[in-house]
């Protein structure tokens, strides 16, 4: 279960949903091969060359799995937008494998015209940064992304309010 979000209104959270629909696939097959040879048992006595119903736990743990890991795809954050700046989770050990980096760090920022990558450039002169891919998330919220970024690295400094 993860923890409650602090302030989830001053942050945008960016999932990798775009990769669960591979993984939701992968689960419907794996079960429908474990279907099939369930359905196998019922006539192993007219024919004993069937595979045993036992052969059947193997793709249904795999779909198990399979599924398991399209709801963690779909649940878990990619990249969050927070006021500090943009927090980077992998795939593998999000917790440990965090990357904060502060908006005060990237002197630009661009995305190619496919909205497939963003970069982080961390002085003016282009030469050294981080490149996301943007495939992990779904396509309709890649341009929400894109403007997100553009706004706060773009924008003026903010004028006190009265």
């Amino acid at each position: 279960m993860p923890r409650p979000i602090q302030s989830p209104d001053k942050e945008l959270r960016f999932t990798r949903s775009g990769q669960a629909p591979v993984f939701w696939l992968a689960a419907a097959v794996l079960a429908g091969m474990a279907a099939t040879l369930l359905a196998c048992a019922l006539y192993r006595d007219t024919n004993p060359q069937l595979p045993h119903p036992a052969w059947a736990l193997l793709p249904l743990a795999l779909a198990g799995l399979a599924a398991r890991t399209a709801v963690r795809l779909t649940r878990h954050a990619y990249l969050i937008l927070t006021p500090l700046g943009i927090e980077i989770f992998p795939f593998f050990r999000p917790a440990r494998g965090l990357r904060l980096v502060t908006w005060q760090e990237i002197a630009d920022a661009e995305i190619d015209a496919g909205l497939t990558l963003l970069t982080l450039h961390h002085d003016t002169a282009r030469t050294s940064g981080l490149h996301l891919t943007l495939a992990p998330i779904r396509k309709d919220r890649r341009e929400l992304l894109a403007k997100a970024v553009a706004v706060r690295v773009f924008m003026p400094a903010a004028a006190p309010r009265d």
